[in-house]
């Protein structure tokens, strides 16, 4: 996902957003846990996905929804 992807949702959606990545990235590392992932890259891929949400988030809450 792309941070202009990212950019162009809502706040609700942004919210829902992570938290639908953040349960990906718990199932992600419960897989690993018992050595069943076949991609073991898409732990990092899902990571990086939510600090870009994180990032879009607080850019919404410092310049507001407005900007």
């Amino acid at each position: 996902m792309n941070a202009s992807e990212i950019r162009s949702l809502s706040s609700k959606q942004l919210d829902a957003k992570l938290l639908e990545l953040k349960d990906e990235l718990f199932k992600l590392r419960f897989q690993q846990a018992i050595n069943q992932l076949d991609n073991p890259m898409r732990i990092s891929a899902v990571k990086k996905d939510i600090a870009r949400v994180k990032t879009v988030q607080r850019e919404l809450e410092l310049h507001g929804a407005d900007s």
